[in-house]
């Protein structure tokens, strides 16, 4: 009782600590968000303050660099629109009075440092530069801009002041730059604008007065800025052209940083406490995080393993191509992939049980695991399917040589317990040479590759080629044309005789289907009838052609018909019902309709075979063993299933033409089926040798080329009305 009561408590256990642990989590979370927070504010505040102050900063240099300017343009226009200037500047004897007025007053001024006069034609009349008359020429002191300038004061328009202002780049620096239009101070003049003359004041920026401006308007710092030097914030100067002539900085004062460090101690304090904290939250969570991790990790490869075999399952081995794909794309090596699908695997789990296939299957895994090696991926993706990846620089020898190991190790029967199973494998190869292949096409290829080796001879390994995507395709458009022909019941039935070995006179007939695929002509039997069992179009197939022939065997009375039943046929449960309703439909005798089946069915699933027959001869039709003698050929299958009738197969009649021993072959197989009381019937009769052999052995009917081919239901016409069934060949 206690310990019941213990595994009830658990789980309450359980959700408590996941409960607190959540509590904890989100106190910690909200902990940690209040601290961020708080931080975060800090740092804005501080960012903010310290933006706030380079934003005055640079707004104050912006306006000192503009009143440096803006003063030079007044001085400019206190000196040109002047009414002394407009008489002595235009009269002949006014040079003594510009020089006197201009060119001297450069000396040592803070105003303007360079006095021009110049005429309308940009000639030089007057220049003076810090008292001295100069003798450059403005166009190599300046740069182009004086001119852009100069042809702005000029073309001012009688509502403009005939001045321009701006910075330009001289020979020595820097300078604020003005040009203007001498006229009295009413602005009015009367000299014609051939004769006018212009003032050019300039005024050189230079480390001193820049200093001298950050003193004025409490710029710490102001300075040019050198190429060296990289300032994120900066005030540029620039001409009239948009040209760079200098930049301005400073030393930021960040006062946010200063506040700062008055509250950093008490910043630091709260981190720590927090930090401390967090680090109990840490050494308390850690170990159940490794847990959960331990657990995740545990479930994920759980989720990623086949129980049985304990190789990787489906999902785990896509996972694993994907990645191994993946790191032949970086390391330049060629994936090779392998799928496996076992041969008489599915004989071995009927004939001895699922417990019995399970234990084979671990075997089979165990056996691959040692093969394979460690650095291969290995997985079983189906029921009797694995698949094996590879990395390898040189997948052709390698892949070879593997696929040999394998098949050798199926060549050795396996040993279960009392019971030796002897299976084999079909191996399908696709290479994805430098990863250029993805997984799932890879997988494709090799499952393709599978099944042909599987169609050519099981036991064996084949590589994926391009032609058989194009077969595949072939395939994929015949089921869609024979789903189509069946629907429209294209199809058509055709019948081969069925004689009398004794007067050659026609028993009955065999209904076979034929196919005229529309645009393409023929299609044999032997290529659309797989494709009809492998799409699952055989059950609609196989009711077609009994519907059919029940309703044409009735224009023949005393006519036995035999109809071909495939296993997917068979397999279904449904089947003796369909087989009864194709009977009442068509109102056919069932003593007159024999169903004809291979062994090899009755063989894989006795039990369901023999209900199914069981249904069957209720119905009151008979059923007839096929193909007699290629294949199993088993005594304890006559017996057990007791057919009503043996047909047996071509090869063996073929043989009685080349081997001696063919004959007591036949011998021997006619009297096993009379000891039986089992009639037999022989088909692939071609030769008149081989009809008096039949006939001597005792075989009752015969079928093949030698009485007629098939043909259609008007031909058998004929032949029933000539002569009402006479003979349709000499017995000799």
């Amino acid at each position: 009782m206690g310990l019941l009561s213990f595994r009830f408590r658990r789980p309450v256990n359980v959700g408590r600590k996941s409960a607190v642990t959540s509590m904890l989590g989100a106190f910690a979370l909200v902990v940690f968000l209040v601290t961020v927070f708080i931080l975060t504010a800090v740092n804005r505040i501080t960012d903010h303050t310290n933006n706030l102050d380079e934003q005055r900063s640079r707004a104050t240099t912006s306006g000192a660099v503009r009143t440096f300017q803006d003063q030079l343009h007044a001085t400019l226009n206190d000196y040109a629109a002047w009414d002394d200037a407009a008489n002595f500047v235009y009269a002949p004897d006014g040079q003594d009075w510009i020089i006197s007025n201009f060119g001297d007053m450069t000396v040592n001024s803070d105003l303007f440092d360079v006095a021009m006069l110049l005429d309308t034609h940009r000639n030089v009349l007057m220049a003076y530069q810090d008292g001295h008359p100069v003798d450059w020429a403005p166009g190599d002191y300046f740069d182009s801009s004086l001119w852009t300038l100069f042809d702005k004061a000029q073309s001012a328009g009688p509502e403009s002041v005939p001045e321009a202002i701006g910075f330009i780049a001289t020979s020595k620096g820097v300078s604020a730059i003005g040009v203007a239009l001498i006229r009295e101070k009413s602005g009015a003049i009367d000299v014609s604008p051939e004769n006018r003359r212009y003032l050019v004041f300039a005024r050189h920026l230079n480390d001193e007065k820049v200093a001298a401006l950050g003193e004025t308007y409490v710029i710490g710092g102001l300075h040019f800025v050198g190429a060296d030097e990289a300032l994120p914030n900066a005030v540029e100067i620039r001409n009239v052209h948009g040209r760079l002539l200098a930049k301005l900085g400073w030393t930021p004062r960040k006062p946010g940083d200063i506040s700062y460090l008055q509250v950093r101690s008490l910043v630091y304090s709260a981190v720590a406490m927090v930090g401390l904290f967090f680090l109990l939250l840490l050494v308390a969570g850690t170990n159940t995080l490794n847990r959960l991790k331990a657990d995740e990790a545990s479930a994920r490869r759980l989720a990623m393993t086949d129980r049985l075999s304990g190789l990787l399952n489906r999902t785990g081995f896509f996972m694993a191509l994907d990645d191994m794909v993946e790191e032949g794309a970086r390391s330049g090596q060629s994936v090779t992939m392998l799928y496996l699908d076992l041969d008489g695997f599915k004989e071995v789990n009927d004939a001895y049980g699922h417990g019995t296939g399970d234990t084979l299957i671990r075997s089979v895994a165990a056996g691959l695991r040692i093969l394979v090696g460690d650095g291969a991926v290995l997985a079983r993706v189906g029921g009797d399917e694995f698949a094996i990846a590879v990395l390898s620089d040189d997948p052709g020898r390698e892949t070879a040589m593997l696929c040999e190991r394998i098949l050798g190790f199926f060549e050795e029967p396996f040993t279960i317990g009392e019971r030796v199973a002897v299976i084999g494998t079909s191996i399908g190869i696709a290479i994805s040479e430098r990863g250029s292949v993805n997984g799932g096409e890879l997988v494709r290829r090799a499952d393709m590759a599978m099944y042909r080796a599987k169609d050519s001879g099981r036991s064996r390994f084949e590589y994926y080629t391009p032609d058989m995507d194009a077969e595949r395709e072939e395939r994929h458009r015949l089921e869609i044309d024979l789903r189509i022909a069946i629907e429209r019941q294209e199809l058509t039935v055709v019948y081969q005789p069925v004689v009398s070995a004794q007067d050659g006179r026609i028993v009955g007939v065999e209904a076979l289907a034929r196919w005229n695929r529309r645009g393409y002509g023929a299609v044999s039997p032997d290529v659309f009838i797989p494709i009809a069992e492998t799409s699952g179009l055989i059950d609609q197939l196989g009711l077609f052609v009994l519907h059919r022939a029940c309703e044409t065997v009735k224009r023949w009375p005393g006519f036995k018909l035999s109809v071909n039943i495939s296993p997917g046929q068979f397999r279904d449960p449904a089947f003796p019902q369909n087989v009864a309703y194709v009977l009442r439909q068509t109102k056919a005798s069932p003593a007159d309709i024999t169903l004809e089946m291979t062994e090899g069915y009755f063989i894989q699933n006795a039990d369901r075979a023999k209900t199914s027959m069981a249904g069957l001869r209720r119905l009151g039709v008979h059923i007839a063993l096929d193909d007699f003698g290629a294949g199993f050929s088993s005594v304890g299958y006559l017996r057990q299933f007791g057919f009503d009738r043996m047909k047996i197969d071509k090869s063996l009649i073929h043989a009685l033409d080349q081997e001696r021993s063919a004959v007591d072959l036949l011998h021997a197989t006619v009297a096993l089926a009379r000891s039986l009381d089992i009639p037999v019937t022989a088909e692939g009769v071609e030769t008149d040798a081989q009809v008096l052999q039949l006939r001597l052995t005792g075989c009752d009917q015969l079928q093949g080329y030698l009485f007629g081919q098939p043909m259609s239901a008007d031909d058998i016409d004929s032949v029933f009305r000539r002569d009402e069934r006479r003979a349709i060949f000499s017995l000799r």
